[in-house]
């Protein structure tokens, strides 16, 4: 089985949709399929080519085994909708051109969406190569887009859920990374073939019992200091203010650190806030190589999960959680709807607040803080959970099979 997976953003870049396709692509490999990627020039978070791909057209490289072509695409930092539109269709044309020459022979075509458009290039190989195309929903777009405010252009909005009923219809096969991405899409479309492709952790790469501590000690943290950890884009959706209104209620209390870790288009919003307050228990670090974040984790206590309090957000899954109760690493989970659900009520892996609710925040640090045994006792608790339910290695296992049984 011929394997190509079509996505604007893979590794060396770092995110949710990078880690995701890259562990499935390994495991897939090593099931005996022949997978190949096609992806763009890295440049996120910080819309920057890197530095070794700058003034290149094209490129083919091997990452673990994956044969990775890569295509120019055209970058700008700018929040201007019309820069962001030329950023997605410069890929959609190049991607294109570079599957139809460099690629070669696929049976299947895997494309990841957001961004929705790249499903043009997805579609018009799939007909040139006579495969069968596989599409992959990590978001509900335009539909979040819409509702978060970020696209206000009915035009736009229109012309983009045509293209999705298009692409959805036309697809063999849709994925979805939650339960409620896999329930809306096959409520609108019955007579559609819709897979729940979850996200996961590697077990055996994130794994609390052989991991070192150093990152506090190297970080001029105590051993003592309870370190409140967030991971993530710096965005919009997450509502990450929240974060900043619990750290000002603790502000009095000398053994709870707050450490954000990300970039993205709040960061500056984000640190400035944090200065008008003028606190020093929150500190702000670059995001870090994925070979880095064991160590991260293992140093903290626990981890927030954000996003805001709207009805969008209770199908999400932060895929930030993952990892951090692979660590055994507790939750405090801002999300209502389905994470809820799984982590909180069904796994026991931490403790849920009302989304951009800062004192309810505070109050379950403080709580979780004073009560170190019960600490344990959910980190515990969340590594069983994550063994049991989300490890990428049965993912991928049953995955496999179902790419088996509609390849064409």
């Amino acid at each position: 089985m011929k394997l190509l997976i079509l996505t604007q953003y893979y590794p060396p870049e770092t995110g949710a949709a990078q880690n995701r396709l890259h562990e499935l692509a390994v495991r897939l490999k090593d099931l005996g399929v022949d997978v190949s990627v096609l992806t763009a020039m890295p440049n996120y978070p910080k819309m920057k080519i890197y530095y070794g791909y700058r003034r290149k057209c094209l490129v083919k490289e091997d990452i673990d085994g994956i044969t990775v072509y890569r295509s120019w695409i055209y970058v700008r930092n700018s929040k201007s909708i019309f820069q962001r539109l030329l950023n997605y269709f410069s890929f959609v044309f190049t991607s294109f051109f570079a599957g139809c020459f460099r690629t070669g022979k696929s049976d299947l075509i895997l494309c990841e969406s957001p961004p929705l458009f790249l499903g043009i290039s997805a579609y018009l190989l799939s007909r040139i190569k006579r495969a069968g195309l596989v599409f992959n929903v990590s978001d509900l777009w335009p539909e979040s887009a819409e509702k978060l405010g970020l696209i206000k252009s009915k035009t736009l909005l229109g012309a983009s859920k045509r293209l999705e009923e298009f692409l959805y219809k036309r697809s063999i096969l849709i994925t979805g990374q939650t339960k409620g991405i896999v329930d809306n899409i096959s409520s609108r479309f019955p007579k559609k073939h819709v897979y729940w492709l979850p996200n996961g952790a590697d077990l055996s790469y994130y794994d609390p019992d052989v991991t070192q501590r150093s990152w506090r000690k190297d970080h001029g943290y105590e051993d003592d200091d309870f370190l409140v950890f967030y991971g993530g884009i710096l965005g919009h959706a997450q509502g990450l203010e929240v974060v900043i209104r619990a750290a000002d209620r603790l502000r009095n209390d000398p053994g709870i650190k707050f450490v954000l870790m990300g970039n993205g288009p709040q960061e500056g919003p984000l640190k400035e806030l944090s200065q008008s307050l003028k606190l020093d228990n929150i500190q702000y670090f670059n995001v870090v190589s994925k070979a880095e974040m064991p160590a991260v984790l293992a140093s903290m206590n626990v981890s927030v999960i954000p996003l805001k309090k709207l009805d969008l957000f209770k199908g999400a899954i932060p895929s930030k959680i993952f990892e951090s109760l692979a660590m055994k690493k507790p939750i405090l989970l801002g999300v209502e709807g389905e994470a809820k659900g799984l982590f909180i009520e069904e796994g026991n892996c931490g403790l849920a607040f009302e989304p951009e609710n800062d004192e309810d925040l505070a109050e379950k640090v403080v709580l979780l803080r004073d009560d170190p045994d019960e600490c344990e006792k959910l980190g515990d608790t969340a590594r069983s959970y994550i063994e049991m339910k989300f490890n990428r290695d049965k993912i991928a296992a049953d995955f496999f099979e179902v790419l088996s049984e509609i390849k064409p």
